[in-house]
């Protein structure tokens, strides 16, 4: 099934620039043809091409169902994003296939990238959920200081991920299985650079509810550290 992306279907039936391009001269989609498109806010329409313009195609919505979530609580990863982009992008990537609902780039103190290019997530976030006709698209917070997203948090279930073997960590495979009445919960990690959060990042977190935790004995690169904390919340929600 293809899936084009309308944010604002309900009240405007047309397709955005770049998606009407895709639709009338790449898949060469004409009028009278059926499409499937979401708002990305769970929503999925069928909808007839009534004029196929390939900068605004203009649809006529024939039925719209609200989709299921792949699971049903919140999963939001604040994560430091890597010196080297690719492999940051690949991680938002593959969480938004497996249906993160939030990303936080974070601003550490050991941050070695001080910059991102919210656009290119953009992108990459939209191309991934169309991919895996995820009718629930993932939102992308700028790139935001730690100590603001730690005070500002208000997830159910809040942990912090980091390598300090002075500091007692929980497995958290071991406190989501602890967890109940999970299926509406909220869930917040936090991952750090890859000179980790400093001492001060990771006193503050705990200070404000934050649990610290180990992903396993391996000691994994930032984005692995983010891709697995991803399944092991999806899995447990």
């Amino acid at each position: 099934m293809e899936l084009f992306y309308s944010p604002n279907i309900a009240t405007e039936p047309l397709l955005p620039e770049e998606e009407s391009a895709h639709c009338i001269r790449v898949l060469r989609h004409t009028t009278g043809d059926i499409i499937t498109v979401t708002d990305g806010r769970g929503m999925l329409y069928q909808a007839r091409i009534s004029n196929p313009h390939p900068k605004h195609c203009e649809l006529e919505i024939l039925s719209s169902e609200p989709q299921t979530k792949h699971h049903k609580g919140h999963i939001h990863i604040g994560i430091a994003p890597t010196k080297n982009i690719d492999r940051i992008e690949w991680m938002i990537e593959k969480c938004t296939e497996i249906g993160a609902d939030a990303f936080t780039p974070l601003l550490c103190r050991f941050s070695e990238r001080k910059t991102i290019r919210q656009d290119r997530l953009d992108k990459i976030i939209l191309s991934a959920s169309k991919q895996s006709l995820n009718a629930y698209f993932p939102t992308l917070a700028p790139l935001t200081p730690i100590d603001e997203f730690i005070r500002s948090c208000t997830a159910d279930y809040k942990f912090i991920a980091h390598c300090y073997l002075s500091s007692e960590r929980k497995l958290l495979s071991e406190e989501l299985a602890a967890i109940r009445n999970r299926e509406s919960a909220s869930y917040a990690i936090l991952i750090g650079p890859e000179g980790d959060f400093s001492e001060q990042e990771v006193e503050l977190a705990v200070e404000h509810g934050f649990v610290p935790v180990t992903l396993g004995d391996a000691r994994l690169r930032t984005e692995t550290a983010g891709l697995v904390s991803c399944v092991l919340m999806a899995n447990e929600s």
